[in-house]
């Protein structure tokens, strides 16, 4: 049951639908059932580690720096 982000056509509102199987989807705005379905990009903010790769995965884990005396 994915949520999905749509643009309505008729009004240009922006908004996001949890869609289930084959459900059809209307605006919330003005009820039309002319959307696109945009273009979602994953996002992982908000991860509590840094992403493998990263420069900051070297990072001291109680701060930002690569060592410190507090780290050991």
């Amino acid at each position: 049951m994915p949520i999905y982000e749509y643009k309505c056509t008729d009004c240009g509102d922006d908004f996001e639908k949890l869609v289930f199987g084959n459900q059809e989807v209307a605006c919330p705005k003005c009820s039309s059932k002319a959307v696109k379905k945009k273009f979602s990009v994953f996002c992982a903010s908000g991860t509590e580690k840094p992403l493998a790769g990263t420069r900051a995965s070297a990072a001291c884990t109680s701060c930002s720096k690569t060592s410190c005396s507090s780290c050991g």
